[in-house]
């Protein structure tokens, strides 16, 4: 069970810690692995292991022994070793485990002092010339913790996929909504103090842990890890640059203290770079992206506003065309456009935050955007889509989240344009618990927007996705309710992408 008190009082101690020698532990007073382990970013020879030491600790570092295995009983390490908990960075571990046989699972766990962690599943992915015949993963996003149970994980894992990708909103930083089901019982977090805490919270929640402990993850962030819109150095309320960067460093070194993140991902201060790419043999390779840190501000903020999004008329807002705006910042572009087109990969999911296909917000003549996602960037969206068809990449396919309903369509370089040629596919998941707009509110807006094949934001759920040569699967899996843990889940809807034929066909 999560203690609250416990939890603020060993956090406010990390919080003003700093880097001590490293000492063996005595007996732990309460179980310091209540968080779970994870794993994350695999590759042919191995993969990066997580944990976090919980409970009443001193502020030193404190020595953890990690195993990994070939065995689910753990009797066959292969490979074995000791990290460093240390309090600077909340007793986290993150072990990158190397030198493991391509393209099988594996078994972990970790020991400090006389305690043992639950054991984790994780796997390597196969070597960059293999040929895999199948690759099954499941992606999700914006998860918040007062508005339902995570129990979309307990499907996710019964799915028996090879990874996860989250895509941004693994907390929320404001409470809101309707109906809750659990509360954060705190004020929104400023401090590293206080999203420390935060992450703590979430990650109590044994759904949560059962998926991070069943398969590897990849991540990336959204606004809901800071502020809401953020965008760069710009929150949404007008908070001074120099104070909004101290927040966001905080919030960055409390997210890669709770993920499964490789060092070369560990921040300096405000900045952290998240961006990379995973290769699946020859079938799939992953191109993860980071949508927040470098992007231009939303153009036309709502009056009385310096940031944050708006929903805005086209022809109101000519700052939209302005082909300076970058979605990812001009140095992230250019490695996406150099990685996309050395990539020999038969599908390339480009897993990022948001909707990136155009959706017109105005029932009739005129156009209407909200300016957060790429609709808010449509010169960065036209350069992209335009890359992927002078590159002629194979088969893309990009997911995204945010929104908090399901979305499915066709990406063109130009939506406006009849005769532009359908140069990839989309699938946005809805949210894990995140409230969405109403039904009736898509339906209004779908004669708008022909590309778009299916929009729903009825359920809460997950996207679960099949890829092998020939093709790419994509079920849109729908709670039936996030109020009770043991609820049902369904598929709405299935869409199948053929090699070679750009857009998404009902299944």
């Amino acid at each position: 069970m999560f203690d609250r008190r416990r939890f603020l009082q060993a956090l406010g101690a990390l919080g003003a810690a700093r880097a001590a020698p490293l000492v063996a532990q005595p007996p732990f007073r309460a179980d310091p692995f209540a968080l779970g382990v994870a794993s994350g970013y695999p590759h042919p020879g191995g993969f990066v292991l997580w944990t976090r030491l919980m409970g009443d600790l001193d502020p030193i570092a404190i020595p953890v022994r990690w195993e990994v295995a070939s065995d689910e009983a753990m009797h066959s390490v292969v490979a074995s070793g000791t990290a460093e908990a240390s309090p600077e960075w909340a007793h986290s571990v993150h072990v990158e485990a190397r030198g493991l046989e391509p393209d099988r699972w594996y078994w972990y766990r970790f020991a400090a002092g006389d305690a043992l962690s639950p054991i984790g599943r994780t796997r390597t992915a196969p070597v960059f010339k293999a040929t895999p015949s199948r690759l099954r993963f499941a992606f999700a996003s914006c998860q918040h913790y007062e508005q339902g149970f995570f129990n979309a994980y307990r499907h996710i894992v019964a799915d028996d996929p090879d990874l996860i990708a989250f895509l941004g909103d693994y907390i929320y930083e404001s409470s809101w909504g309707r109906e809750h089901v659990r509360k954060h019982n705190a004020g929104e977090p400023y401090s590293l103090a206080d999203y420390r805490i935060r992450y703590a919270l979430y990650k109590s929640d044994p759904d949560l842990q059962a998926a991070h402990a069943a398969c590897p993850w990849i991540v990336t962030w959204d606004d809901h890890e800071v502020d809401n819109d953020y965008a760069d150095d710009r929150p949404e309320d007008g908070m001074p640059r120099e104070q909004f960067l101290a927040r966001r460093a905080a919030a960055y070194k409390a997210y890669y203290e709770h993920m499964p993140l490789p060092e070369r991902m560990r921040p300096q201060g405000p900045n952290m770079r998240i961006y990379t790419q995973l290769g699946w043999g020859t079938l799939a390779r992953f191109f993860v992206l980071d949508d927040r840190q470098y992007r231009s501000w939303q153009a036309c903020p709502r009056p009385g506003r310096r940031g944050g999004s708006n929903t805005v008329d086209v022809e109101k807002c000519p700052a939209l065309l302005n082909p300076r705006r970058t979605m990812l910042g001009h140095a992230q572009e250019r490695w996406l456009e150099s990685a996309l087109t050395a990539s020999a990969a038969r599908w390339n999911v480009i897993a990022q935050q948001t909707r990136l296909l155009q959706f017109d917000e105005l029932p009739g003549p005129g156009r209407r955007v909200w300016t957060d996602p790429w609709d808010g960037y449509p010169e960065a969206r036209k350069r992209l889509l335009s890359t992927l068809q002078a590159r002629r990449i194979a088969n893309p396919v990009v997911i995204g989240g945010d929104v908090h309903a399901f979305l499915v369509g066709d990406l063109k370089p130009d939506f406006d344009h009849p005769d532009s040629p359908v140069v990839a596919s989309e699938f946005v998941g809805t949210s894990i618990t995140s409230q969405g707009w109403p039904q009736e509110w898509f339906e209004q807006r779908l004669p708008e927007n022909r590309h778009v094949k299916l929009g729903d934001s009825r359920y809460r759920g997950y996207v679960r996705v099949e890829v092998t040569p020939g093709s790419l699967r994509a079920d849109l899996r729908a709670m039936e309710t996030v109020q009770k843990r043991d609820a049902a889940c369904n598929t709405l809807a299935s869409f199948v992408v053929e090699d070679g034929k750009p857009g998404p066909q009902r299944a």
